[in-house]
């Protein structure tokens, strides 16, 4: 949590907001590929990519 709340300083600091969607379809990609990988739905996921 605390790399989170340093990112939103930085971010309301320096007035990037434009890295705010970069960084959740970052950590949804990431997401989709953890949950992809131990799942039955892989094969249907795989094939959006």
């Amino acid at each position: 949590m605390e790399l989170i709340k340093e990112l939103w300083k930085f971010m309301k600091a320096r007035k990037k907001f434009w890295l705010l969607p970069i960084l959740v379809f970052a950590l949804l990609l990431g997401g989709l590929v953890v949950f992809a990988e131990g799942s039955a739905l892989a094969p249907f996921i795989y094939t959006l990519f």
